[in-house]
């Protein structure tokens, strides 16, 4: 990092959940005087530390961390504000200097990082009430049947049943009078173009990585995990809410109103993350060919050989 072209670099880590990737991050960044920038949809959620494995108060001591539990349960975050201030943790780094690591397992995010971002402007409040009010009264297929109007092409890439983004989609029809096709053909330009970047995939063995997803969901239970949600819960948010849809919250949630035991929430908690950790490898493989995807263990080894420019 001593040479101007040098600290326009980044480094991309990204991976399935649990297969190492802060460690690595942290360790490149106390190797290189880098700033660890998380990018993870979950890990943004200040109420939310133990139940998405966010990095320890010590470890974020360490070296200089950015983006971790700074936004609210309450507010819907997405992936354009995470680019927005994204924007301003990158210009920082290159301001000090200093090495940007982004390292999380949000494919989204990272696409929107180096390629780019559709420019949907903020749904008005009222208009996303107004649209969850109608899909908690209504149910999801009146509201699928009523984007299939307004916005056909959505309803059809959408399955009928997925309330979340059928609900999204409507916002932003109803909100902006364009579909979302319309917005995502005129998009923001990515932030890292091709060429600034090394972006590695993190692949670990499969069943050694559920194995270690099952005994760290049981670790984050010792930790407090339930407790945590059990103060989330307390806020009684809307529950389409991202932070309360995080692996693990709605089993917990539904054991603290008596509906079913803590085993079986952790059963539920388990099997939802490994789901989850099969769908990033099948994601990213498709989505985001140009990460170059290695043995956790191989670059732990040696955190020198993901610096940008070398092998």
């Amino acid at each position: 990092m001593n040479s101007p072209d040098d600290s326009s670099k980044a480094v991309l880590i990204a991976g399935p959940t649990a297969s190492g990737k802060s460690a690595l991050a942290l360790a490149l960044a106390q190797k290189n005087g880098g700033v660890v920038i998380n990018t993870d949809s979950m890990q943004v959620y200040r109420d939310l530390r133990i139940i998405t494995a966010r990095p320890t108060p010590e470890e974020e001591a360490q070296v200089p961390h950015r983006l971790y539990g700074h936004v609210d349960a309450a507010v819907n975050f997405s992936a354009g504000s995470w680019v927005s201030d994204a924007a301003r943790m990158l210009a920082e780094a290159c301001a000090q200097r200093a090495l940007p690591i982004f390292v999380g397992g949000s494919g989204l995010y990272f696409k929107a990082l180096t390629r780019g971002l559709s420019a949907v402007p903020p749904i008005p409040p009222a208009i996303r009430e107004a649209v969850r009010a109608r899909l908690e009264r209504d149910g999801v297929e009146a509201l699928h049947a009523q984007l299939g109007q307004r916005d056909p092409v959505s309803a059809e890439r959408l399955k009928p049943r997925d309330r979340t983004r059928i609900a999204r989609a409507l916002e932003v029809v109803e909100a902006t009078g364009r579909s979302l096709t319309d917005w995502h053909r005129d998009g923001l330009p990515p932030l890292l173009p091709p060429g600034t970047f090394r972006a590695l995939f993190l692949e670990p063995d499969r069943d050694a990585l559920y194995a270690r997803i099952d005994a760290r969901f049981d670790a984050m239970l010792k930790a407090g995990a339930l407790e945590e949600v059990a103060a989330l819960a307390a806020r009684r948010l809307d529950p389409l809410l991202p932070a309360m849809k995080a692996h693990g919250v709605p089993a917990l949630i539904r054991h603290l109103n008596g509906e079913i035991t803590l085993e079986e929430a952790a059963i539920i908690g388990r099997a939802d993350t490994r789901h989850y950790a099969k769908r990033q490898f099948t994601w990213f493989r498709h989505q985001l060919p140009e990460f170059e995807w290695v043995r956790p263990e191989a670059a732990e080894g040696s955190p020198q050989t993901v610096l940008p420019g070398r092998s």
